[in-house]
């Protein structure tokens, strides 16, 4: 039997939605007839996104939203229900780090900011959370639906500096397996909670890191390139696929997985 990867006229929601791995991949699910929902910290990111995916003949709205707030994610849930009235996938990308919690070169884990730390843990697992138990609710309700968290590299080895945001993301993961228990065991085996693991990929917030002005590599992302198989960065539009399968019923009997996309990183020893 052929599989089911039809996702026409299924509804989704992306926290994160102006950003550059959320815009992607709300531009891809759009593509194939999804109605997209996308949620950003401001109108203006959310709505760049919207105009991007209507410009091709995608059907989206955009709302200002912030994750962290359960009366924020309360109220545009009720917003989508009574424009769409349903929900089928929600993506949590909205996630990001903050100098106090990594550990620049010149210092020792004693130099970590605590609040900064507190701010990127909130981030990274509360705003991932706070969306999943408000739309998480919603597909309880109908029977069906499919959450898709993002994860991190971090998570199974230690990549140097990155301490917030390291914890955090370990954090998504058990959760993920978590929720995923859950929802199957007390809500149907309709409603699956998964997670991706992306490798390398350059945005605004790690390009500096990552390249120098001329495009050569710097010092830590040629360790990076050394270490990943593929030897190169990842491409957002290169998450799609895997998340377009999740999100399917070709993936129906998946549920609480963390599936990595990273050109082999994970995969890798070093020798």
């Amino acid at each position: 039997m052929k599989p089911n990867f039809d996702l026409k006229d299924k509804v989704a929601v992306i926290t994160g939605g102006g950003g550059a791995l959320g815009s992607c991949i709300a531009q891809s699910l759009a593509e194939s007839g999804v109605k997209i929902a996308i949620l950003d910290l401001t109108i203006d990111s959310a709505k760049k996104t919207v105009d991007l995916i209507e410009s091709k003949g995608g059907i989206a709205i955009g709302f200002e939203s912030n994750v962290l707030s359960t009366e924020s994610i309360g109220k545009i849930s009720k917003e989508i229900l009574a424009k769409w009235g349903r929900l089928d996938i929600l993506l949590n990308a909205a996630g990001g780090n903050m100098p106090g919690a990594t550990i620049a070169v010149d210092q020792t884990i004693f130099d970590l900011s605590m609040d900064d730390f507190k701010k990127v843990t909130e981030l990274n697992l509360n705003g991932s959370v706070i969306p999943s138990l408000i739309f998480g609710k919603i597909m309880a309700e109908q029977g069906r639906g499919s959450i898709i968290n993002y994860s991190s590299m971090s998570v199974d080895r230690v990549i140097t500096r990155v301490v917030g945001y390291s914890a955090s993301k370990a954090g998504i993961e058990n959760f993920t397996r978590w929720m995923a228990v859950e929802m199957a065991l007390k809500f149907g085996p309709s409603v699956r909670v998964n997670a991706i693991a992306p490798g390398f990929f350059v945005g605004n917030q790690n390009r500096a890191l990552l390249l120098n002005e001329d495009g050569t590599y710097t010092d830590r992302g040629d360790t990076i390139i050394r270490n990943t198989p593929m030897r190169r960065f990842g491409e957002a539009e290169e998450l799609n696929g895997a998340i377009h399968f999740l999100c399917s019923d070709a993936a129906k009997f998946i549920t609480g997985v963390v599936l990595p996309i990273d050109g082999g990183f994970s995969a890798f020893s070093g020798v």
